[in-house]
């Protein structure tokens, strides 16, 4: 316990001495919400890291290749690793261009203040908040079974530690702790898998006791079965506005590109671990036990306290800086598409930074309130890959590379496209409700822009090539020499 506890105690002093150093130095939301544009290869790299490496690497993935194998990383992390490197490679440099906050700022700029609505609300509410939730509840339960807190004391005390450390010094500070925690998530993880592949007697041993199915890259369901999930969940992150963040936080285009490539590179070697640890887990761990807790279970039983520590830090940092990256995507939403953007377009740089760190309260209060009302949050938060998917998708490509599309097709078929997967599975016809989703987002945006015409309010502009006004007019508020500066 006393190797938790000086672990535990360490980490947060540390995180919370960088989140008042960057509380006096951040002084405009630029750098608060996007990191005024500016960050460099590392930083990049190990906040893509860790904020990859949340709650769903330690605890889920490690629960899921207890229950199916190998086939979890094929199913998951290998499509979400897949299209977020499609994103970058291919959209990094036209998304970087255009200086813009967030997924509903671009289509705002692109359709117009109404339309940029949709993607903000879905953004912050539908994805955000239980995302945030899921975090607060991952660190809860780390809590209640390391130290002994109560469960809703330490719910209690896992939303403070999260709120505290985001509201200090926005994304500027949560990418640098990012790159620090990416360390301790690496070195986590890798002391757990050499720990658990002993334990269970070696690659050949595992091999030899596991079953054919939790062997198989593609399970018992076979490869069409793996193949069509991996297809209905990875098109959502080509809308991940986590990664976005981080792609407009990036000093120039071809540090977004590199560190993003170098990131995710290194996070599908990670990701696979928690899949190996879970698959030697079968052979020695007891029965019937909770795939959720595997991961404890192992830290605890397998590891000296002295090691077992660093373990624990290391999912206290991937849930922290998973946490602060969700609520602060959320709050930019909020500051920026709604506060900015529809109330006070004029408002004061005081003004904004106010704004932007109420938006992290909301944020935050809004995850607790979900942490202890919601009783399935895992659920939630796979409804929201799927609309957010369903939804986004397909405009954001055709913001890209169509100039013909037009506000009210855009909005018509992302209302559209809501609406059919919310009451696809009543159909009761077992095909997945993304499929028929994202077809109607197709057909009706098509049909309606061909029969519509752009309003004044538009820019319609194919942005993969053509540049919105921002790209210009935001460029010349950052001072050249501020613009050249290497940040760590």
């Amino acid at each position: 316990m006393a190797w938790y506890l000086t672990y535990t105690i360490a980490y947060f002093a540390v995180m919370f001495a960088i989140g008042f150093y960057y509380f006096f130095k951040v002084k405009s939301s630029d750098e608060y919400l996007i990191a005024n544009w500016n960050m460099g290869f590392w930083s990049i790299t190990g906040t893509i890291i860790s904020t990859c490496a949340g709650a769903a690497v330690f605890i889920g993935w490690v629960g899921m290749g207890y229950s199916v194998g190998i086939s979890g990383f094929v199913k998951f992390a290998l499509p979400a690793t897949i299209f977020s490197m499609i994103l970058i490679y291919f959209f990094s440099k036209p998304l970087r261009r255009q200086r813009l906050y967030t997924l509903a700022d671009l289509f705002a700029e692109r359709f117009g203040a109404r339309v940029g609505l949709i993607p903000s609300i879905f953004s912050a509410f539908v994805y955000s908040v239980p995302t945030a939730a899921l975090q607060i509840v991952g660190m809860g339960t780390l809590f209640t079974m390391v130290f002994g807190i109560p469960h809703e004391g330490a719910i209690l005390l896992s939303f403070a530690l999260i709120l505290g450390f985001t509201i200090l010094g926005g994304l500027v500070a949560t990418i640098v702790t990012d790159a620090l925690q990416s360390v301790i998530v690496i070195v986590g993880i890798v002391l757990l898998f050499f720990a658990a592949i002993r334990f269970a007697g070696g690659p050949s041993a595992i091999i030899a006791n596991s079953d054919a199915g939790h062997l198989s890259p593609f399970g018992p369901d076979g490869v069409t079965e793996v193949l069509v999930f991996a297809l209905t969940v990875g098109p959502f992150y080509l809308v991940w506005q986590s990664i976005w963040q981080r792609i407009f936080a990036s000093r120039t285009e071809g540090i977004a590109i590199r560190a993003g490539l170098t990131g995710f590179a290194i996070f599908t070697v990670i990701a696979l671990l928690p899949y190996l640890i879970g698959l030697s887990a079968v052979q020695f761990v007891p029965q019937g036990m909770r795939p959720d807790l595997i991961f404890s279970y192992l830290t605890v039983e397998l590891l000296p306290p002295a090691l077992g520590g660093i373990v624990v830090v290391g999912l206290l940092s991937a849930l922290m800086t998973g946490a602060d990256s969700f609520i602060l995507q959320g709050s930019s939403n909020l500051a920026e598409d709604l506060y900015r953007r529809l109330f006070k377009p004029q408002a004061t740089e005081a003004e904004k930074m106010r704004a932007a760190r109420l938006s992290v309260v909301i944020i935050s209060v809004l995850s607790l309130l979900v942490a202890f009302l919601m009783t399935d949050i895992i659920s939630a938060y796979q409804w929201a890959l799927r609309i957010s998917a369903t939804t986004l998708v397909i405009p954001f490509l055709a913001v890209m590379f169509w100039r013909r599309a037009t506000s009210k097709g855009c909005a018509s078929s992302m209302l559209s496209a809501i609406v059919v997967t919310v009451i696809w599975p009543l159909v009761g016809t077992g095909i997945d409700p993304v499929i028929p989703g994202m077809l109607t987002c197709l057909i009706v945006l098509v049909v309606v822009s061909t029969m519509t015409r752009h309003s004044p309010q538009e820019c319609p502009r194919a942005v993969y090539w053509e540049d919105l006004p921002t790209a210009e007019k935001r460029a010349k508020t950052v001072p050249a020499a501020e613009e050249a500066a290497a940040v760590v």
